[in-house]
């Protein structure tokens, strides 16, 4: 018997709705890295984008545990010689763009190359509980009823 891969074409992709609102983000993130690579299919091949199409709502109301809220720092590089920037989790959550903490957890765990920046673009994240997929007809997920872990209060 062969070993069965996937081809391209074969490839039939699903829209996935998740509500952030108070879940652990990098639970959250390892559940939809999961589903963007397609390894809970099984099907699963490892070079083809066999995952499905997932919209995160509500990113803006994740939850960190401990204190990594205070604590966790991302940073960047401005490309300048001392360009270093750094902000806590606290302030990004709190800020312009509080859907760039759920998207960074969920990058870092997703190949780099070509095939996981093209399984990170059928991923779209949202602060507010508005998307503009309702035509894609999405299947919607509980994640916090998957594990008492999984949802936390704020």
């Amino acid at each position: 018997m062969a070993t069965f891969s996937a081809k391209p074409a074969e490839v039939t992709k699903k829209w996935v709705l998740i509500d952030a609102t108070g879940l652990v983000v990098g639970r959250l993130a390892t559940l939809v890295a999961m589903r963007l690579r397609g390894k809970h299919l099984p099907t699963y091949t490892p070079h083809v984008d066999c995952g499905d199409n997932v919209i995160i709502i509500n990113a803006s109301k994740v939850v960190l545990t401990g204190r990594k809220r205070d604590q966790k720092v991302y940073y960047n590089h401005t490309g300048f010689i001392g360009g270093i920037k750094e902000r806590t989790a606290k302030s990004i959550l709190e800020g312009r763009f509080p859907e760039r903490v759920v998207e960074k957890a969920i990058e870092r765990m997703i190949p780099r190359g070509p095939l996981g920046r093209v399984q990170l673009g059928n991923l779209r994240v949202y602060a507010g509980a508005e998307h503009p997929h309702e035509a894609q007809q999405p299947e919607t997920i509980d994640i916090g009823a998957l594990n008492r872990k999984n949802k936390r209060a704020a």
